[in-house]
């Protein structure tokens, strides 16, 4: 049973020394109360595995089918990336297993100012997000209830998508956890059957060229990442949540390194299967792949309505999880001062100001979309979030290789030495590509949102410290 309450607060400006011992651990209160749980081992994984996989997997085998096989290459070379990238998280929650992920590593090993650039980049990128999987949703959802017909119809549907995860959030961390569950399990049995009934459907034929797109191998493999880089925003999910995991030590590791293992065979799997079911000259201009890979399959035409109603729940489950994460990150930065107070306090295990924050913005984001009439700001903000989604992953593994070079790590031998350092360096280098994949206008958009937080940052660090002196 989880209990909520509070965390042992470093002091307000550690120095230097002060940091290489410093190890806070989370405390909790609200003893025994029955809508607060921590998170075991599976539903960890499943907060993971849901927040990698969206909406965007049903597109996916459309998007990079133009560039031929080559771009399953792509695919094996993100992989390795992601998966250091977990291996790292995982390391750095077993030295330091405190909700906030990102953030805590940052502030531990460089000080307020990048921890608090952590926690406002990976803010933003969550309701930001958060409005953009309701709005790709309402999409989806068209398919099952004609809701797209009046844009004030798909407002109030989108609205009504974001509220429901927002409602099991405000229930306690206990119903988070079974929602993540219920929805993980729904969106993988419709992608399974197509990853694993498309082997029996399998002709090699469809498959189409290895390059399909004229390019050098090397710039064929680098335009379909591009398309594919995003599709592992999510792997720090049990990190944010360290405080709410049972054993997170043990178990903010595993279940990272098995989520991103599951998602990313999901992923692989399901694209080989709709590569070799689907015809690639007509895959290349699909816009539902695995519905036409399952009425291939099956035969009909009630692949749309499936996939469709897949993909509905899919993002539900997304939406379930970026609300939790959205607010534990705040919540993390409120108890060491570097946001609004109002941001640390839990009910039933979650920082309920933060969700309702979180909320309200992707909501009013979303009304905005569907009034403004033109999607360039909308789709816009968006964008920046492919990059501000990265910052945290640089500052987390820049503080693992901060570690181990300054000797704050663990005592390990040199082979371990070794190995966590060649991983770090791994995992920096996957945050820069992801960095590089963003574009030059994300990034550029994106520094200038960074900076508007320094002005945040200097209003609550001036507040902290006027607080200490009185």
């Amino acid at each position: 049973m989880h209990d909520t309450g509070t965390v042992t607060q470093p002091a307000p400006a550690p120095d230097q020394a002060e940091r290489r011992t410093e190890q806070p651990t989370e405390q909790h209160a609200e003893p025994g109360s029955r809508h607060a749980r921590r998170f075991g081992l599976p539903i960890a994984t499943c907060l993971v595995m849901g927040n990698i996989i969206g909406g965007g997997i049903f597109l996916l085998p459309a998007s990079v089918a133009p560039f031929g096989t080559i771009s399953l290459v792509a695919f094996g070379v993100l992989t390795a990336g992601a998966i250091a990238l977990a291996l790292v998280f995982g390391r750095l929650a077993q030295r330091d297993p405190r909700t906030g992920g990102p953030y805590v590593y940052a502030r531990a090993a460089f000080g307020d100012f990048a921890g608090f650039l952590a926690a406002w980049s990976y803010w933003a990128t969550a309701w930001v997000s958060n409005a953009a999987l309701a709005v790709a949703a309402v999409g989806y959802l068209d398919v099952l209830i004609p809701v797209g017909d009046h844009k004030w119809t798909a407002c109030l549907a989108a609205l009504v998508l974001q509220l429901l995860p927002a409602l099991a959030n405000f229930a306690g961390t206990r119903y988070v956890g079974a929602v993540q569950v219920v929805a993980t399990v729904l969106k993988f049995l419709p992608l399974i059957l197509v990853a694993v009934g498309g082997l029996f459907f399998f002709d090699s034929a469809n498959l189409g060229p290895f390059q399909a797109s004229g390019d050098s191998p090397a710039g064929a493999i680098s335009a379909s990442a591009a398309i594919l880089l995003f599709s592992y925003l999510g792997v720090e999910s049990a990190a944010v949540s360290a405080g709410e995991v049972r054993d997170p030590r043990r178990n903010v590791g595993r279940a990272t390194i098995l989520g991103t293992l599951g998602a990313a065979l999901v992923y692989l799997l399901g694209t080989v299967a709709v590569f070799g079911t689907v015809a690639h000259d007509k895959l290349v201009g699909s816009t539902a792949p695995f519905s036409d890979a399952v009425n291939v399959m099956f035969g009909g035409s009630w692949g749309g309505t499936a996939v469709a109603l897949a993909a509905v729940v899919s993002i539900l489950g997304a939406l379930n999880g970026w609300t939790l994460l959205s607010a534990q990150t705040p919540y993390a930065a409120a108890r060491d001062g570097l946001f609004p107070a109002a941001f640390g306090k839990k009910k039933r295990g979650v920082p309920t100001v933060g969700v309702l924050v979180t909320v309200v913005l992707a909501s009013l984001l979303t009304v905005y979309n569907y009034t403004a009439g033109s999607s360039g700001v909308f789709e816009s903000l968006v964008l920046i979030t492919t990059f501000t989604a990265t910052v945290p992953y640089l500052l987390a593994t820049a503080a693992q290789i901060y570690f181990l070079v300054s000797g704050q790590g663990e005592r390990v031998n040199r082979a371990r030495l070794v190995r966590d350092g060649i991983l770090a360096g791994v995992a920096f280098g996957f945050s820069m590509w992801l960095v590089a994949g963003s574009g030059y206008a994300a990034v550029y958009q994106g520094i200038l949102f960074l900076f508007a937080g320094v002005l945040v940052y200097a209003w609550m660090a001036a507040r902290k410290e006027r607080t200490a002196t009185h």
